[in-house]
């Protein structure tokens, strides 16, 4: 029996199809690992020869992974240099914040509209990570924590273009928040903000999350930025 015909009489499938990736995807996704684990610090150069030497590959998929990165604006050419790692200056920062914050509201309120308890379990679980480093508001685990809230709650809005959008964002918040370190007072205050966000999704009151969200980014760009921050750069997504 063909497994159409299999499927068609009834039969639930309980396993999905194995995805088989490309050598340029696991080298893109490598790639993306080390940027965003400070391995190649912003406005550091990727050379072809040293990478594909690294990791054993020919320059051919490698190339290919590069362009990737270059299309996701994580790389950037420089005409007679070669590729970089996007620079992340002041204007860079809040351009991704903008881009942060459409993303994220959208996603908070989608998660809202879906009224899903295992949304708020999970989110929930995320915030009662953070409180693990609360005598550590700035060190790594409690950054790496604040990202898988922020990774969570778009994951939850099942949407895969937001959370292909959102990848990206994620590498590049990642490089931003070791900036961010030594900013943060209170654990407290960093947890603080993340539970608000969950009580609101728990009580589906969407202006109040997204009020909550643009207040959150604002406040993750001015500690970022400082006083040169532009508010309305994080409101208007």
């Amino acid at each position: 029996m063909s497994a159409s015909q299999d499927q068609g009489q009834g039969r639930k499938r309980v396993l999905t199809p194995l995805v088989q990736e490309s050598t340029p995807a696991i080298i893109a996704r490598k790639l993306h690992d080390a940027i965003a684990g400070g391995d190649f610090p912003p406005g550091s150069q990727l050379t072809e020869s040293g990478l594909a030497a690294d990791l054993g590959v020919s320059r051919g998929p490698l190339r290919e992974a590069m362009q990737r990165l270059t299309a996701e604006g994580l790389l950037v050419g420089h005409r007679n240099r070669g590729l970089f790692v996007v620079s992340m200056e002041a204007d860079d920062i809040r351009d991704m914040y903008v881009a942060r914050t459409a993303v994220e509201r959208a996603a908070i309120e989608q998660v809202i509209a879906r009224r899903s308890p295992s949304a708020v379990e999970e989110l929930g679980t995320a915030v009662g990570r953070m409180r693990e480093f609360i005598d550590d508001p700035n060190g790594a685990e409690m950054a790496e924590a604040d990202m898988v809230f922020h990774q969570t709650l778009v994951e939850h809005a099942h949407s895969e273009r937001l959370s292909r959008l959102h990848e990206t964002i994620l590498v590049e918040t990642r490089m931003c928040l070791r900036a961010m370190r030594g900013t943060y007072s209170s654990g407290k205050e960093r947890i603080d903000e993340h539970q608000a966000l969950v009580d609101a999704v728990a009580a589906g009151d969407a202006p109040a999350a997204d009020e909550l969200m643009i207040e959150h980014m604002k406040d993750g760009l001015h500690r970022l930025v400082g006083t040169d921050e532009r508010p309305e750069a994080a409101s208007t997504a």
